[in-house]
């Protein structure tokens, strides 16, 4: 028994090759993620774009990328709370934290809070950058409008502002627990975020070219695909969404390769250690 390896050693040794194996499993998943992205046509907002739609039979790409500047296609939304801040997507969430009265401990409980939130959206249209600053600024601007953007997902708005405030309702100074009602509110909070005008957003979706009652003419536009794919509105460009995900997937193969190599150099080290102490014996 003595000739054994230290048991924290081989601990060490099978955790390291546990780890290596997790990691390269995330690996393995986040390359595969980065292989169904850039299988996605991605395409710039150009004419070049416009031509290859029109000239589809069906005026339309099941799905394809695009990403652009945030441009509203009316009067944008105005903060409630930050002067001069305008956007498209505005989702205001109010929330109140509650207690109740235990009469056997004689204290406060807390209970889940009640959200409720509110969404606001005007619409809007995706620019190319140093392109117009609103939608269908002339004939030759190529845009596309965004439609249902609530329906995508991946959009993380904005945060704005939030606002907190400490409010005792059910008489916190009553000298007799009797007097108290059985329910207070303690806290309430109101937060605010936006899709701001002039943000980058990449969208994956369904692009159309339908007709534009108001301009006359046909537009393109990006909605929910048909086939059930996702629908999605990310709030980055699409180069920088793909490097984010190269990185990560880089990431993750650095950690596999060290932690098998810190495993595989422990267990050389310690197979020779045992090695030596057998010859020494014979």
């Amino acid at each position: 028994m003595r000739d054994l390896p230290n048991p924290l050693v081989l601990f060490g040794i099978g955790s390291s090759f546990a780890f290596s194996g997790m990691f390269y499993n995330f690996y393995r998943a986040k390359k595969e993620e980065l292989r169904k992205i850039k299988e996605i046509p991605f395409y710039k907002l150009d004419q070049h774009l416009l031509k290859l739609l029109t000239s589809d039979t069906l005026k339309r790409f099941q799905y394809i990328g695009v990403d652009g500047l945030v441009q509203p296609d009316g009067e944008p939304l105005a903060s409630e709370f930050v002067p001069r801040s305008f956007g498209v997507v505005q989702k205001i969430s109010e929330e109140e934290h509650w207690e109740t009265w235990n009469s056997l401990t004689l204290t406060w409980d807390s209970q889940s809070p009640n959200r409720k939130e509110t969404n606001h959206t005007v619409p809007f249209s995706l620019v190319a950058p140093g392109g117009p600053t609103t939608a269908g600024g002339s004939d030759g601007d190529v845009y596309v409008k965004v439609q249902n953007p609530l329906e995508a997902t991946g959009l993380d708005l904005d945060p704005v502002n939030c606002q907190g405030s400490c409010v005792i309702e059910g008489g916190l100074s009553a000298a007799a627990p009797q007097d108290l009602s059985d329910l207070r509110v303690f806290y309430k909070s109101r937060t605010e975020a936006m899709l701001r005008v002039g943000t980058t957003v990449t969208g994956f979706g369904e692009l159309v070219l339908d007709a534009d009652p108001e301009a006359g003419g046909r537009v393109m536009r990006l909605q929910a695909p048909q086939d059930g794919r996702p629908y999605v509105l990310l709030r980055t460009d699409y180069k920088s969404y793909v490097k984010r995900h190269e990185s990560s997937a880089s990431m993750w193969k650095m950690l596999a390769v060290g932690c098998g190599a810190i495993g595989t150099v422990y267990l050389v080290e310690t197979l020779y250690d045992l090695l030596q102490k057998h010859n020494d014996k014979r």
